[in-house]
């Protein structure tokens, strides 16, 4: 039997499926099936875009949600409340008198600021004196000399002259005079003995210096007088001036007047007794330059 003819390059045909189906007919199944999935994947990328049912739809059809890509628009809280500050405490009034009674006499001994305190003063002349506290008066004589040893310390105090020099020497060393703290009678008596009557209405009122003793009066020491308390002048810086103005005196100062009304009272002013128009200063030196006035 002859073999049949082969088919040329290029020309054939594929040949019939076993079944009697063509190859075209073979493959559309499969075609059928590509395009479903192809028509859900679009379906489902429309599903994707479409606004979500919690956008608004405008009337034109167009969607009131945020483009592709921008974070929708969050509520806009208020600013938390500024963080709460405490008030700040109240500056406590400065003391102008101190409360009680005061001892009107005392026992007529003293007690001695054992401490050597550090030279005052830059250079000059060093005068060295001791602090007493009469007994029975309720006062620390420690305290007492911290309060001289403050006082004559400065600055403004009789040291920045740059010509004297100040120490607190104990009892038993070498010194020059001594600061007494002493009740009104003590004072009133001690004073008068050195020549000073500091009676005021018949009861001893100021302080005074005799003769190498300094004597501030107790009852000024814890009381100030009332036309500073009026003047709302601290008790502290009344004894920074009673302290000044007795040593002043002490190194050889002598009484002086004020110089004008609203202006600073000189040390050497008897500001115990009045200011006569001045304000009350207990310094000397004020701004670095000795400060005085009229000689009276």
């Amino acid at each position: 039997m002859p073999a049949p003819p082969r088919p040329r390059h290029g020309s054939a045909r594929p040949a019939p499926a076993p079944n009697g189906r063509s190859g075209a007919s073979r493959w559309r199944p499969a075609i059928v099936v590509l395009s479903f999935l192809l028509a859900a994947g679009v379906a489902v990328t429309v599903a994707v875009q479409r606004p979500s049912a919690s956008a608004g739809v405008l009337a034109d059809g167009r969607s009131t949600a945020p483009p592709v890509g921008q974070p929708a628009a969050q509520a806009v809280l208020p600013p938390p409340p500024p963080p709460s500050v405490a008030p700040r405490p109240a500056r406590p009034a400065p003391v102008l008198s101190l409360p009680g009674p005061v001892p009107a006499t005392g026992r007529g001994s003293f007690g001695y600021d054992d401490r050597q305190g550090a030279v005052l003063g830059r250079s000059g002349t060093l005068r060295r004196f001791r602090v007493a506290v009469e007994s029975g008066s309720g006062e620390d004589v420690h305290a007492f000399g911290d309060a001289v040893q403050t006082a004559l310390a400065g600055p403004g105090s009789w040291v920045d002259s740059g010509q004297l020099r100040l120490q607190r020497v104990p009892t038993g060393a070498g010194h020059d005079f001594t600061i007494y703290l002493a009740t009104a009678s003590t004072a009133g008596r001690m004073c008068l003995a050195g020549g000073i009557d500091i009676r005021v209405g018949g009861r001893p009122y100021t302080s005074c210096r005799a003769s190498g003793k300094v004597i501030i009066n107790l009852d000024r020491w814890r009381l100030s007088v009332p036309h500073l308390v009026k003047a709302k002048l601290p008790l502290e810086r009344y004894r920074l001036y009673v302290i000044n103005h007795e040593v002043g005196h002490e190194l050889g100062q002598h009484h002086e007047r004020c110089p004008g009304a609203g202006r600073p009272a000189p040390v050497m002013q008897q500001q115990t007794l009045f200011l006569n128009g001045c304000t009350p200063n207990p310094w000397p030196y004020v701004e670095g330059r000795r400060y005085t006035g009229p000689a009276v």
